[in-house]
């Protein structure tokens, strides 16, 4: 089913249901300030249907999104000073960090190669309020099949992934079509130099700009 997700009524007029969705390890298909994304709560249950859906290996992690810095550092999760440099610059927005923490209480699987798990402060204003009202992150990987580019809007969200969406599974949250927008830069602050892995909508030559040694 697609649920309108456009203005702030109609994302607290969804959140109630989107909540129970998700805790009853239900998927979400949503719009965010880069691409249309999957989610789920950070819960195995939910991450393995995620990776079901997606079809790729269930160990492989996905990134959280959160809505405010406090709920990364609630979650465990530890910004060292790059990492509190770009937050400071660029959250809310397409900055995705890889952070150390997060034992015991986020799932072990999230943690990627580098040993962290890479979350991001969505600038999208109908995502970021649902996941504060929600109280907890929102899993992320883009809406899109194996090697497939990522679907624009809640539309294409059910045409690739119709059994989902007919069977309950999925729940798609409208917020338009989006435009042709980079995914988010993403940044490993694991260790003490910063180590850029994607230069996405945020481009290096910014982030030097921005936070000068504390860049990648």
């Amino acid at each position: 089913m697609i649920v309108p997700f456009g203005t702030d009524a109609e994302v607290d007029a969804a959140a109630p249901r989107v909540a129970a969705h998700l805790r009853g390890g239900g998927l979400i298909g949503y719009p965010t300030e880069t691409v249309y994304g999957l989610g789920s709560l950070a819960t195995d249950e939910g991450l393995d249907a995620l990776a079901r859906l997606k079809g790729r290996p269930p160990r492989k992690p996905f990134l959280l999104l959160i809505a405010s810095r406090e709920m990364a550092e609630g979650a465990g999760l530890v910004l060292n000073a790059a990492a509190r440099a770009m937050v400071e610059a660029f959250w809310p927005g397409p900055l995705t960090l890889v952070l150390p923490g997060g034992e015991g209480r986020l799932p072990a699987r999230l943690r990627g190669a580098e040993g962290g798990i890479a979350v991001r402060h969505t600038s999208h204003r109908g995502m970021a309020r649902l996941i504060a009202r929600l109280g907890e992150p929102v899993t992320s990987t883009s809406a899109n099949l194996p090697g497939g580019p990522p679907a624009p809007g809640a539309g294409k969200v059910e045409e690739l992934f119709p059994a989902a969406v007919a069977g309950g599974v999925l729940l798609v949250l409208d917020g338009g079509v989006l435009g042709n927008v980079p995914p988010s830069t993403l940044v490993d602050c694991t260790g003490p130099v910063p180590a850029l892995i994607r230069e996405g909508a945020i481009p290096r030559d910014e982030l030097r700009r921005a936070v000068g040694r504390f860049a990648p």
